[in-house]
């Protein structure tokens, strides 16, 4: 940093500074590419703290194979949004090849199960329903074929992984699907059916179901269980049984574990990482499950991970360690690292977990940047040092997301990528899809199948360029989610983020709300005079002067970056 600093002087000595702005080329100048075990150039390393990461619902972001629409005889009609609806697989991988996900920045993709689902439908209160979400688990080891086969999961970590893309598994340890007329109940060695959840007590919102008839799986047994006989009779109908038991075997000879339910769940869930070497894992119902059932989950995964990288070194993106997510409902970042249940609080940072959603922001959105950013700053530089947390806006299950109505895309875009932390960017955040469908009832209304064709529209245009925008400078600097923040201007509003580590050190500026026209952003004190900048968002170079920067332009947004 300090030879670039003297090079650019000594050349604004020689050549002087008539045109402190300029058109910059399209390449980005910021950082010396190199290139990953795959071939894939970086341009910064990459960071779980400031991952930016995409979530959808497999069924409903791009259908890539409409021949498997219906599988299992699933054709009773649905309540609206409450039945399989196309999307698959090969549907997301269509997307990662074609670019979709690079363009918006987005380094890690999390996707809903696409394990085996009920076959039947049920009906929670809102009407039939399939298990097109993926949360209602028939058979762990199974992929459901109108999601796709494990071929095609295969294909997609790789074409991932090719475009420096990691991939989160979702995953259920805690029940199984409903009970329906052609899913029977799991044994009673397995789950309990009662009582419900009254979630006022830790006891009251582990050793329960979830909701009426959502059998819980006895997590917190270690004793024995024989596996159910259905199970049995679907492995050898599919010819696999001899290997399923086979794999079990060795599974529980290596680790020592007791046949308890969770571990063979646990043995399930780890195989999809020892066989495709997937990223890590974003779970479900956390709080629901006794906390060292996840510590467990956590060891088991890291051994995968380690394992599927010592056999595949070739395909090895970077050192990064597996990274498991939780959702543990109502979690807030403001609370510190504990959930509170009322009569007992836990630490889930403690039992095997890198980072839990954060149901804070959607509330702090409605804030000033400063505030926000300056909160989250401090918090996770402090408390949660080493761990972090996934930011959000918009969900699949919270009912009560910031903008409802699509009214403030831009601020939306603003707050989510550049808050500290990881973002968890919502399908549709970029393109405005409709949260409230008519007809719809409850969570069905956040779910509908994505707006591609309102791509074409230059309103939803000028919102999904602004997303992209911040989401690559995001990509591209990881002092935006896992660095230091600080305030360099009140108005116009200018901060700055510093990230450090080892020998790489990333520094950036950012100013929002910006006016038209020709704008000055003050940098002095982190910025020195002479010092090249290029300014992402109206790809234009300028040069810092007297402690700030001049742009002239009618955007209401800058993102400064050095050249180097």
């Amino acid at each position: 940093m300090r030879k670039l600093l003297i090079a650019v002087s000594i050349l604004t000595s020689l050549f002087g500074c008539k045109n402190p702005q300029k058109e910059m080329p399209k390449e980005n100048p910021e950082a010396v590419t190199t290139k990953n075990a795959v071939g894939q150039e970086q341009t910064a390393p990459f960071v779980w703290e400031g991952a930016n990461i995409y979530f959808l619902l497999t069924d409903r972001f791009n259908n890539g194979r409409p021949e498997n629409d219906i599988t299992f005889e699933r054709k009773d009609s649905t309540a609206v949004l409450r039945g399989f609806e196309g999307g698959d697989i090969v549907g997301i991988t269509e997307k990662i090849e074609s670019g979709y996900f690079s363009d918006l920045g987005i380094n890690a993709i999390w996707f809903t199960p696409v394990v085996e689902q009920i076959h039947g439908a049920t009906n929670e209160g809102t009407g039939a329903t399939y298990g097109y979400h993926g949360y209602w688990t028939k058979d762990w080891t199974a992929i459901d074929p109108s999601f796709g086969t494990k071929k095609d999961l295969q294909n997609l970590v790789q074409v991932a992984h090719a475009k420096g893309i990691r991939v989160l598994l979702d995953v259920v340890l805690n029940h199984t699907g409903p009970v329906t007329d052609i899913d029977p109940v799991w044994p009673e060695e397995w789950v309990r059916t009662e009582p419900a959840c009254s979630f006022d007590t830790y006891e009251n919102t582990t050793a329960c179901t979830l909701v009426k008839n959502l059998p819980d799986i006895l997590t917190e047994s270690d004793a024995s269980v024989e596996l159910p006989d259905t199970l049995l009779a679907k492995w050898k109908d599919e010819g696999r049984l001899s290997q399923e038991l086979d794999e079990l075997n060795l599974f529980f000879e290596r680790t020592g574990y007791p046949r308890a339910p969770r571990f063979y769940i646990i043995k399930w869930l780890t195989d999809y990482i020892h066989e495709f070497g997937v990223d890590g894992f974003r779970v479900d119902t956390v709080k629901h499950v006794n906390e060292n059932a996840w510590a467990e989950l956590r060891k088991e995964a890291e051994y995968a991970f380690d394992t599927w990288k010592k056999k595949h070194p070739e395909k090895i993106l970077d050192d990064s360690p597996f990274y498991m997510v939780g959702e543990v409902y109502n979690y807030g970042i403001s609370g510190g690292r504990k959930f509170d249940f009322g009569d007992k609080k836990v630490d889930y940072f403690d039992n095997g977990f890198t980072s839990l959603i954060n149901f804070d922001l959607k509330n702090d959105a409605n804030k000033s940047y400063e505030e926000v950013f300056r909160k989250y700053s401090y918090v996770l530089n402090t408390k949660f040092e080493g761990k972090s947390v996934l930011n959000y806006l918009t969900s699949h299950d919270d009912g009560s997301p910031f903008d409802v109505d699509r009214s403030k895309p831009f601020k939306s875009a603003n707050m989510l990528l550049l808050t500290p932390g990881a973002s968890q960017v919502y399908y549709g955040d970029e393109t405005m899809r409709p949260l409230q469908v008519e007809g719809a009832e409850g969570d069905a209304n956040l779910r509908s199948f994505m707006n591609w064709e309102d791509l074409e529209k230059p309103e939803v245009q000028n919102v999904h360029e602004h997303w992209q925008k911040l989401g690559k400078f995001r990509r591209n600097h990881p002092a935006i989610g896992a660095g230091k923040h600080k305030r360099l201007a009140k108005k116009p509003y200018v901060f700055s983020r510093t990230y450090v580590k080892d020998d790489y050190r990333d520094k950036v500026v950012v100013g929002l709300d910006l006016p038209k026209g020709k704008k000055s952003l003050w940098v002095k004190g982190f910025f020195g005079d002479g010092t090249l900048l290029h300014d992402t968002y109206s790809d234009t170079q300028v040069m810092v002067k007297n402690g700030k920067v001049i742009l002239d332009n009618d955007h209401d947004t800058a993102l400064l970056e050095l050249v180097e």
